[in-house]
């Protein structure tokens, strides 16, 4: 029951997390996936569209939440970061927390 009780207010306290995926506008769709873009190295993407809250027209930008599948393209996201919910890249390095408290940068 303690433990139980635990978790609910370790979830209901906790910050939700959404993955930024740097990804290749340009890139075409393989025949084996239907649609989505295809992720590249976090290097490629600019930082500083997350950190202002800008989306990216450039040919690599970040694309939040969705699922990546196995030929290496994800869909189902947006193209702008949730507000209260922490981001993180694709390859785990968090880019910005929202929630409570407001924001803050942490390395990546």
């Amino acid at each position: 029951m303690v433990s139980v009780l635990s978790i609910a207010v370790t979830s209901a306290c906790g910050t939700k997390s959404t993955t930024a995926w740097c990804v290749d506008r340009m890139a075409p769709p393989t025949g084996l996936t239907k649609g989505g873009y295809k992720v590249v190295p976090d290097a490629y993407c600019d930082t500083r569209e997350i950190e202002n809250g800008s989306v990216g027209y450039n040919r690599y930008f970040w694309y939040y939440g969705g699922k990546r599948d196995r030929y290496g393209y994800v869909r189902g996201g947006g193209y702008s970061a949730p507000r209260s919910h922490r981001i993180k890249s694709s390859s785990g390095h968090s880019l910005i927390r929202g929630g409570f408290g407001g924001h803050g940068r942490s390395g990546g």
